[in-house]
């Protein structure tokens, strides 16, 4: 009955047997490649205190290689009218093809990565970014493969590798993040590939900010070619003058303890005080800190404020929580950053997770604490100082910046079809100054789908827009009251046919799937309303079907101009009604237009190249910064 075991096996024999039966092992007539399907696999050490995808992988140990050799000879033996000699040269091909797999076990996530492409999770190779039959590297060679022509991936997708950690992930719960690769842009001179090449090795493991250091660099080649000098401001300019991270320990309504952490980034002040956003994200890191310091310092500097850039937030989620329990976070939060904050040093405003109440909790206690009251430091709030159109200025600018581009191409947004992706404020406000300006708005989104109304959204519409968000609910319910709505689960609104597009969620929500959709579906103008929301390669799908672009830190500074002239209110103590604040607005961003096409033509980049503004608006703040930091020495 157990054959070579013996008639009466003892219980480590018995285990043995009942491991084997759990793990079933094929092998082909050629010996060529083994398939090896597990079930549980809750016996198997290697896999219950191992993660495939982050750390560094461990050898297995003897044990576990004893233990692999026992299973494999066990689940070979023979009957007891075979010989035991007939087995043994399968059992040894069994021994090296597992060694083998346990050595692909280890390096496999070392060259592959997890992304959606057309709604599908797919594992793409990190050195081509490609998946499937489109991947033609082979890691590991041909060796062992059934088909010369399988490639890698291919072979991966049909390995126990992806099975287990398909099934350790959907067992898991915490979602595991895998990191996609930095993509590097091919530079044209040798001095702009240097800075950037810096940046990577001081910096390697902050994709955002790369992201963002690769743009700038590009668009600032022709540059940096006409004065090398540059070379040297652009590298003491990403490094921030003052980065500060620090816990943030609060107590939740059942007086259970938290810890987050917190971010400020002062990025630069050569032009002046720092001005930029709080983000309360789970998402929120240094990488991201220092990427949209690095996009607020360049913002403010093209417009026509004197003004340094900064940012920071933390990674707690105000969703779901308490007035409360944001109170004391906030009051924690601000309990260190007081010591930075101030009309001459930096103040915040809004962002991400960060509305009124959250800015009315966190100024409280920096009065508290600093014995001053600075109004504009919260903004939103009317009647303790902030203006009318405060709140409402980041959207209206996009919407201003879209028609200032337009009117040079001898057109009008009214009537136009525009697509809208996020739902927070600076979304809801262009979808607001879309409707007064005549164009036809159709879509919102959130981090679930996306809702489009072929009828477009008109005020009535919009408000009840708001009241669905006040309340926390989806978006679907939307389409519950009017039923020629749609709302559609986890994908975004580039498919729609437009002719404007407005990304205002967050960054890299435009990827080069996207971007492909967007051209195909009649986009001739994308206006960022996000921080950086496009990807590199999205950016080179629009360069080439030369669709225009206004960048975040020129169609976005509606927010600037909004804070500065508060502040220019406050100080000459004048009031202000809302068509002479709309109309400074607009003026503010007709500056930052014009100066951006003037820097751009005098770099030879023609009007009407979809690289004018995209690469204008960067040199044309990076001038005005490099001036000051040239003047004020090596500080």
């Amino acid at each position: 009955m157990f054959g070579g075991l013996g008639m009466n096996p003892s219980m480590d024999d018995i285990n043995l047997i009942q491991q084997a039966q759990r793990h079933q092992l094929v092998v082909t007539n050629l010996g060529e490649e083994i398939d090896l399907e597990i079930g549980t696999a809750e016996d198997e050490a290697a896999f219950a205190t191992n993660s495939l995808i982050s750390g560094t992988p461990r050898e297995p140990s003897a044990g576990e290689h004893d233990e692999t050799k026992h299973m494999v000879l066990v689940s070979d033996l023979p009957g007891e009218d075979q010989d035991m000699s007939k087995g043994q040269p399968s059992a040894k091909r069994k021994k090296k093809v597992v060694k083998r797999w346990r050595e692909e076990w280890a390096d496999t996530y070392k060259w592959a990565y997890v992304d959606m492409k057309e709604g599908t999770a797919r594992i793409f190779c990190s050195v081509c970014r490609e998946y499937g039959r489109k991947h033609r590297r082979n890691p590991y060679g041909n060796e062992g493969s059934r088909n010369m022509q399988m490639s890698a991936l291919e072979e991966h997708n049909n390995s126990l590798l992806h099975k287990e950690a398909l099934r350790l992930q959907t067992a898991s719960k915490d979602k595991i993040v895998v990191e996609k690769p930095i993509y590097v842009k091919t530079l044209m001179s040798k001095s702009a590939g240097s800075i950037v090449e810096g940046a990577l090795k001081r910096d390697p493991n902050e994709v955002e900010f790369i992201q963002s250091v690769q743009e700038s660099v590009h668009a600032l080649e022709r540059v940096i070619a006409k004065n090398s000098h540059y070379v040297n401001i652009m590298e003491r300019l990403l490094e921030p003058e003052r980065m500060i991270v620090f816990r943030v320990p609060w107590i939740d309504d059942r007086g259970e303890t938290h810890v987050n952490r917190g971010f400020r980034v002062q990025f630069n002040q050569a032009l002046g005080p720092c001005r930029g956003g709080i983000r309360f994200h789970p998402s929120m890191n240094l990488s991201i800190a220092k990427f949209l310091g690095f996009q607020q310092t360049l913002k403010n500097a093209l417009s026509p404020y004197k003004l340094g850039g900064a940012s920071g937030g933390s990674d707690f989620d105000p969703k779901g929580r308490s007035d409360n329990e944001i109170m004391r976070f906030c009051q924690s939060f601000m309990n260190e950053m007081y010591r930075y904050m101030g009309p001459d040093k930096d103040l915040p405003s809004e962002e991400v997770g960060v509305g009124t109440r959250e800015m009315g909790y966190l100024f409280g206690q920096y009065r508290r604490l600093a014995g001053q009251f600075q109004g504009s430091f919260t903004g939103p709030r009317i009647y303790w100082a902030a203006s009318s159109l405060r709140t409402e200025a980041s959207g209206y600018g996009v919407v201003y910046f879209a028609r200032l581009m337009l009117a040079d191409m001898n057109k009008e947004i009214k009537g136009l079809r525009c697509v809208v992706s996020g739902c927070g404020k600076i979304a809801m406000h262009v979808v607001e100054k879309l409707i007064a300006c005549g164009a036809h708005p159709v879509t919102v989104s959130d981090s679930k789908g996306y809702l489009v109304d072929d009828d477009g959204f008109d005020y009535m519409k919009l408000a009840f827009l708001r009241e669905i968000k006040s309340q926390q609910r989806s978006l679907r319910d939307y389409s519950k009251t009017y039923a020629r709505a749609k709302y559609f689960d986890e994908v975004k609104p580039w498919n729609e046919r437009c002719d404007v597009a407005f990304p205002c969620a967050s960054q890299n929500e435009v990827d080069q799937a996207d971007a492909i959709n967007l051209v195909n579906a009649g986009c001739r103008l994308l206006v960022e309303g996000s921080n950086m929301p496009c990807t590199a390669e999205a950016v080179d799908v629009f360069r080439k079907a030369n669709v225009l672009i206004a960048p975040a830190i020129a169609a976005g500074a509606g927010g600037v101009a909004a804070g500065e002239i508060e502040v220019l209110r406050e100080s000459n103590s004048m009031q202000w009604s809302a068509e002479d604040f709309e109309s400074r607005l607009q003026e503010a961003l007709k500056q930052t237009y014009e100066k951006a096409l003037k820097a751009a033509n005098d770099f030879g980049y023609q009007k009407e190249s979809p690289e004018a503004l995209l690469h204008g608006a960067t040199i044309a703040a990076f001038l005005n910064i490099a001036q000051a930091m040239t003047d004020q020495g090596c500080v």
